[in-house]
């Protein structure tokens, strides 16, 4: 579904000058879509979770599962 917006045809477009200048007080015509120009906002995205941060939760996983063992134990 992609779609694209040629530039308006300067002969066809009512307000331009010859060139395709602008005058005084006239609105330029639109211009064609952003999208097919902007860039690709997933291309740098993280695949996932670093090994620093997994680790650091197994181990809290580990101390917080051995502190209740340790609590059901000593009942």
């Amino acid at each position: 579904m992609s779609e694209t917006h040629p530039d308006p045809d300067p002969r066809r477009s009512p307000g331009l000058e010859d060139g395709g200048g602008v005058p005084p007080g006239e609105t330029p015509p639109g211009e064609s879509s952003t999208p097919a120009g902007a860039p690709d906002q997933n291309a740098n995205t993280p695949s996932g979770w670093g090994p620093v941060p997994l680790v650091l939760l197994l181990v809290l996983a580990v101390l917080v599962a051995g502190f209740f063992i340790a609590y059901a134990v000593a009942l």
